[in-house]
């Protein structure tokens, strides 16, 4: 981190296979992270536990992907188990090259059939005076659900923080950015918003036409974006980058 500068990077990887299943894909994100190698990376469907797809990597079954991810680069994660199933689980991470508090998992599910998380854990960054709170979430399918999904959100994130600095990113499925209101209204600002004006098209990866992920910030300055377009083999979902400033 330079000059109080960092970047911070998010993806849905889409259980770590292509966008159509043809091929496992952790293993090209383990190089792409490494050769970007990012501050902070906020990650979802990641399956954490898979027995078949973790002997592929060659990690094991009792090594788990998030550590795989992480190793040597990220000393600090934290996974948020959010959907189990007879063969794994999977759900939110976040990697830190800087130290990590908490990483408390709140389920936010709104339907039996969608188990969705929040995950919060608290980063504190060089020098910087106040740690900054950080939140991987990903939003449901349908829309009612999504709202109610966000208000919890928002609730719980008023209730265990304080105004400080703070990065909620993840997977919105928000194409109609229905939560542009209320995330302003709490005082977070989409990245791309703020430079661009509209949040970014990232689905799908390949041709992308929906613009469903974020990367939300408060009390810290956008000085660039990007759209990992590199990474379109990678997920069904194009990866989002920011580089922030501590205010």
């Amino acid at each position: 981190m330079m000059d109080g500068r960092f970047e911070v990077v998010s993806l849905n990887m889409h259980k770590g296979v292509s966008a159509l299943h043809f091929r496992l894909t952790a293993h090209r994100l383990r190089q792409r992270i490494r050769e970007r190698h990012p501050d902070l990376i906020f990650l979802q469907e990641l399956q954490q536990k898979t027995h078949g797809r973790l002997r592929d990597l060659r990690v094991g079954a009792t090594l788990g992907l998030t550590p795989y991810l992480a190793q040597d680069f990220w000393p600090d994660w934290h996974y948020g188990k959010n959907a189990v199933y007879d063969r794994g689980h999977h759900g939110n991470a976040i990697l830190s090259r800087h130290p990590l508090d908490r990483g408390l998992n709140y389920d936010i599910s709104e339907y039996r059939f969608e188990r969705r998380g929040l995950l919060h854990s608290v980063a504190k960054l060089g020098d910087a005076q106040r740690p900054i709170d950080c939140y991987c979430v990903h939003l449901g399918l349908l829309e009612r659900g999504r709202r109610r999904q966000l208000d919890t959100v928002l609730q719980c994130i008023d209730r265990i923080s304080d105004t400080g600095p703070a990065i909620i990113a993840g997977d919105f499925n928000d194409w109609r950015n229905r939560a542009e209101d209320p995330m302003r209204e709490a005082g977070f600002r989409d990245v791309f918003e703020v430079l661009t004006g509209s949040p970014a098209k990232t689905f799908p990866a390949l041709r992308p036409m929906l613009k469903m992920d974020r990367i939300y910030v408060r009390g810290l300055q956008v000085v660039s974006v990007e759209r990992l377009t590199d990474w379109a083999g990678l997920s069904d979902h194009l990866g989002i980058s920011a580089r922030l400033a501590l205010n």
